[in-house]
């Protein structure tokens, strides 16, 4: 393991922990404390895992907070680097496999810039997919649930009990809702031009 250039003066504290539950798709994660580090936290990817440097003076509860903010910041870096409809198609088809055993078999995937109420459509009749443009720069596993969301459609048209069932397979599913939920949000709040100058 490389050491860690940002504690060369002192001896961090590591402590390796599996995957979060919540979080991105590394497989390990490892926090190292630093009694020279005071108030910042990063996070960097090292391979298949992440590494997230705290202050060492950092209760469990708030490194666990700290770590679940890196992976969601991390995962949305990553996910700028946007996917092109053919990424994208390839990555439903990775998720139909793992998640509805390949029976979801969209004709067609591809990102779409007209859709600015919904995050994405699907044509059951036709077998295409369109993600909204909108979903770009969010994280992986908001753009994998919205793919799933639509994947789902094509075995079950509607929103019944049937639909929602084939969704809990995937382990994110109230997470990357609540995400979406909080966007939606946010963009309904009232923005006060100068209220940082006040």
């Amino acid at each position: 393991m490389s050491a860690d250039p940002l504690n060369r003066a002192g001896t961090p504290q590591h402590r390796t922990t599996g995957p979060p539950s919540s979080g991105s798709g590394a497989s390990a994660i490892e926090v190292r404390r630093s009694a020279r580090r005071r108030r910042t936290v990063s996070a960097y990817r090292e391979g298949d895992r992440t590494v997230v440097l705290i202050p060492a003076r950092m209760s469990e509860a708030e490194e666990q907070r700290w770590v679940n903010v890196m992976l969601d910041k991390l995962a949305a870096q990553e996910s700028k680097r946007v996917l092109g409809d053919t990424e994208l198609a390839e990555r439903a088809e990775r998720l139909s496999d793992q998640y509805f055993d390949g029976r979801a078999r969209p004709s067609s995937v591809r990102w779409v810039t007209n859709q600015n109420t919904r995050w994405g459509s699907c044509t059951p009749a036709e077998g295409s997919i369109r993600l909204s443009h909108r979903l770009q720069g969010m994280p992986e596993y908001v753009v994998d649930y919205v793919l799933l969301h639509e994947l789902a459609h094509l075995l079950v048209p509607g929103h019944g009990p049937r639909f929602w069932r084939l969704l809990e397979a995937y382990p994110r599913t109230e997470r990357a809702r609540g995400y979406l939920e909080g966007v939606v949000a946010a963009e309904r709040l009232p923005h006060l031009p100068g209220a940082r100058g006040e």
